[in-house]
């Protein structure tokens, strides 16, 4: 990177972390797109194990939310984990459930899922420069 656009980077943007080449862009958005993953797991294990202990407190039974493919949420949060570092052409029949499932229930997830699979060197569109 150019001297004068470190300086214009450092002035601009002094929190960022400066990145220059694309396979760094790609790792940064993957686990950035992973650590959402987790934050929503982290609540989901919170929400369930408050279920847990009002069920035990109470004496009551409990049931948790399975949804079609089986899994739990917490289940269909950590079982996404690899199926989010991958092109939806290489998913399997159970990855593109999950993955259906995952992105109805998490909008955002979706979203990021596009942004970092959009980085990917497979997934770039090659720029027709003749006009």
């Amino acid at each position: 990177m150019a001297g004068s656009m470190k300086l214009i980077a450092k002035r601009c943007f002094p929190d960022a972390i400066k990145v220059i080449d694309r396979f760094h862009v790609q790792k940064l958005a993957t686990e950035a797109l992973q650590e959402l993953r987790i934050n929503y797991r982290w609540e989901a294990i919170e929400w369930e194990n408050s279920l847990l202990d009002e069920a035990k407190k109470n004496r009551e039974p409990i049931e948790i939310e399975t949804f079609e493919n089986g899994d739990t949420r917490k289940q269909l949060l950590a079982r996404s984990r690899y199926l989010l570092y991958k092109s939806r052409e290489k998913w399997t029949p159970s990855q593109m459930q999950r993955a259906e499932i995952l992105f109805t229930e998490y909008p955002d997830l979706k979203k990021a899922y596009g942004l970092s699979d959009g980085l990917s060197v497979n997934r770039q569109q090659k720029v027709d420069i003749r006009h």
